[in-house]
């Protein structure tokens, strides 16, 4: 009985093609170099659409929102209270004394005598009489200068009816504090976003960007 080689029941051995290690990596950094360039042209892509959406929503919030908002307080803070508040049947008690001291004239209603009136000087044609008592009756429609001196008590109800104009600045107010509180809640907010930038050019370029600056972003 022939018993079979070891060699001869074996497939020939094929030759199979190693691949070096210092071949793979070129090709490999190829590959990676490839696809860095394209991650990075889609992130600086999406940046800079993301960066112009902000820019807008950071005018929207500066120029509308925060400037509004403290704009108006200040206003508010400026304004005036202005109304006409009409006053209608209303009555007013005046109790008082009301004191008279002046001088006057007074007309005589009617003849008025005069008993044991003290003359200083009387003149009657060829008669003259000086410091001397006599009856004297004046006539009616004769202005006499006097001095009045005299108290007079009031007590009586007064109709109102008038137009009351009012004019009420809210600064001079107790609204006063909380207008200004408000502008300091405001204010620093404010401040950060008016020193931010407002596009691409200033951020990279600097306020006021450079001619060349405006030339590459179009503005």
């Amino acid at each position: 009985m022939e018993t079979a080689s070891p060699n001869s029941a074996q497939p020939p051995a094929t030759r199979r093609r190693m691949l070096r290690p210092n071949q793979l990596l070129p090709s490999f950094w190829t590959i990676t170099g490839i696809l860095s360039l394209i991650v990075n042209a889609i992130l600086i892509a999406v940046l800079i659409g993301v960066g112009s959406q902000l820019f807008t929503l950071k005018r929207l919030l500066s120029e509308q929102l925060i400037e509004g908002l403290y704009q108006n307080f200040v206003r508010m803070d400026e304004a005036h209270i202005r109304t006409v508040i009409p006053v209608r049947d209303q009555k007013v008690r005046a109790n008082f004394t009301l004191h008279i001291k002046t001088p006057t004239t007074v007309t005589l209603a009617e003849d008025t005598l005069l008993p044991n009136a003290q003359v200083l000087r009387l003149n009657t044609g060829g008669l003259t009489i000086y410091n001397a008592p006599a009856d004297i009756v004046l006539k009616a429609g004769t202005d006499l200068p006097i001095f009045l001196d005299l108290e007079v008590p009031v007590d009586q109800e007064i109709p109102v009816n008038l137009d009351v104009n009012v004019d009420i600045p809210l600064r001079e107010t107790d609204l006063h504090e909380p207008f200004t509180g408000l502008q300091e809640v405001v204010l620093p907010y404010r401040e950060l976003l008016n020193q931010t930038p407002n596009s691409w050019s200033e951020a990279l370029c600097g306020n006021p960007p450079l001619p060349l600056c405006r030339w590459l972003f179009g503005e």
